[in-house]
This record gives structure tokens, sequence and C-alpha cells, in this order.
């Protein structure tokens, strides 16, 4: 589940929810719903994957691996 990730993502970095979301580029309620059920727009999903270095495809359940494709 996407919100699953994002919150393991979040402390595997060490990072209150507040700091994840500066890092994103979010407001802190906007982090908040993502982390307890909502899912993001396609923008936010990006900065995500990108705020992280993980793939989107992986934030979605849809591959098990995390690394980006370059």
């Amino acid at each position: 589940m996407f919100s699953d990730k994002l919150r393991l993502l979040r402390q595997e970095e060490g990072l209150t929810q507040t700091q994840a979301a500066e890092r994103v580029g979010i407001s802190w309620r906007t982090y908040q719903d993502l982390e307890g059920g909502k899912y993001p727009s396609y923008v936010t999903l990006g900065k995500i994957a990108d705020a992280f270095g993980v793939s989107v495809d992986w934030l979605m359940g849809r591959t098990e691996r995390r690394e980006v494709n370059r």
C-alpha cells in the first residue's frame, strides 16, 4: 500500500513528517493525509519519488524494484 511505503521511506531516513514534507515540497497536512491513506496527485507522486530516490512504480506497488531506471 502506498501509505505504508511512504511511512517506511520516512522512517528509514529518520525524518519527522514535517521534515519529509519539506523534502518533498508539500505541506505537512498533505503529507499527513498521504501517510493516513490518501493517494497523491501525479505531480505529488513524482515529487515523492524524486525526493526519496525511488521509482513511481515501486511507490504504487507495480514492482518490487525501488530503483529508478536510468
